[in-house]
């Protein structure tokens, strides 16, 4: 039930108090109780499986989009014994609070220690997909941080669902419920008032498409830990496999079209392009993709002609014929958004020049670049893709997410 504008500011602040309240329960919480919260939470997403997805039908009812933005929302039994899943295995990941990061010991015999520590209360915006939710707060349960969720309003109904779980999770180990919040409306206000909500929510992390990332970062008054667009090439070099260029650029580009991670060019050079540019369209045209050339491409396949600067999410690929490594390394920094880029080659020495030149999260070498994921890294999940260049770069696991603080102990030393 959406709120009235008025009391939107006065939730944030009251719940915000009782975010960061919450919070130091859970950093200060042993890492087998915050552990057993997310097993908690995951048999909970079993349980509660049949009244998510009905939930979720209501959303998928109500979808008026494209068939990619449908896939982004719908759920799965499948999917849901993913997120389930997803949380155990953020469960079984070491403690990102653990131990000691650095320490040394100065002339005079002081000792200091560099800890981990939480970042604080995480305010996270999404869209569409439902399951970022529970992805979002696995990690900032690991991470000792509490957080507040404001889903889109295309997924609503799905994402308070999997938060009853999530707190069902949390009430089960004797964590507070307020660890993990989920916004009362889905009012676009809501969203402005996180973002102005400064010493309430300590960084805002946004998750959904350019014109959301691009409000966020002008309006927030709040550190941003965001991502671009994902703009990512796969460059199929001269030295190619044929046959591992073909199968990996169709499962980057069509795997699952509507994520992040997903190609959006193809780049190919000259020197084997009249040869496996046909067969790479015939391909994708198989699976439903149409392609979009530049004028070399359109020389050789009829297409119709590409735009390299935008974030198709569908069944759409641009192409362009290359000179060689250095013009690909040319065209990803004219049109890439330092998300996600590969290269095909059996040339070690120019995969690692490639490697070396992109300036992306990550790099791929003979590999799909829809391998950029949380869960794919070893994280268990993500709570976003970081493209920045300070704090995280790539999927944001719980280690992303913690900051340091030091720690001296002295003998009675006094400053000269």
């Amino acid at each position: 039930m959406d709120m009235p504008i008025d009391p939107i500011d006065q939730w944030l602040q009251t719940e915000g108090v009782a975010a960061r309240a919450a919070g130091r329960v859970l950093a200060m919480a042993p890492a087998a109780q915050r552990d057993a919260a997310l097993r908690a939470g995951a048999a909970a997403l079993r349980q509660l499986g049949a009244a998510i997805l009905a939930a979720n039908a209501r959303d998928v009812a109500a979808h008026t989009g494209t068939a990619a933005f449908r896939d982004r929302l719908l759920l799965t039994p499948e999917r849901i014994e993913a997120m389930a899943a997803g949380l155990e295995i953020v469960a079984d990941l070491p403690d990102p609070l653990a131990g000691v990061l650095a320490e040394w010991t100065r002339p005079n015999g002081l000792v200091i220690r560099r800890v981990a520590q939480p970042i604080g209360v995480i305010g996270m915006i999404y869209e569409s997909r439902p399951n970022v939710g529970a992805d979002a707060a696995a990690i900032c349960v690991k991470s000792g941080n509490a957080v507040i969720l404001r889903g889109g309003s295309d997924s609503q109904h799905s994402a308070r669902a999997i938060n009853q779980a999530i707190s069902a999770g949390l009430q089960a180990a004797g964590l507070p419920g307020a660890c993990v919040q989920i916004a009362p409306t889905v009012d676009r206000a809501f969203v402005a008032a996180m973002l102005r909500a400064t010493g309430v929510i300590d960084l805002i992390i946004p998750r959904g498409g350019k014109s959301l990332v691009e409000r966020v970062q002008r309006e927030a008054q709040v550190p941003v830990l965001a991502h671009a667009e994902g703009l990512n090439h796969t460059y199929i070099h001269a030295e190619a496999d044929f046959a591992m260029a073909r199968a990996v650029l169709a499962n980057a580009k069509m795997r699952r079209t509507g994520v992040c991670g997903a190609t959006e060019t193809l780049l190919i050079d000259a020197a084997v392009a009249d040869a496996l540019l046909p067969v790479i369209v015939a391909d994708l045209a198989v699976l439903g993709c149409e392609c979009r050339g530049d004028a070399r491409a359109r020389a050789i396949v009829a297409m119709a002609a590409a735009d390299f600067d935008t974030e198709w999410l569908d069944a759409v690929l641009s192409v362009a014929v290359v000179d060689g490594l250095e013009a690909a390394l040319g065209h990803i920094a004219r049109h890439g958004s330092s998300h996600t880029d590969a290269i095909i080659t059996e040339n070690a020495d120019v995969a690692q020049a490639f490697l070396a030149g992109i300036d992306s999260a990550v790099g791929l070498w003979n590999a799909s670049t829809q391998f950029c994921d949380g869960g794919e890294f070893g994280f268990g999940a993500e709570i976003g893709i970081a493209t920045g260049r300070i704090h995280a770069r790539g999927p944001v696991g719980p280690a992303q997410l913690t900051s340091f603080r030091y720690q001296v102990i002295g003998t009675g030393q006094v400053r000269p």
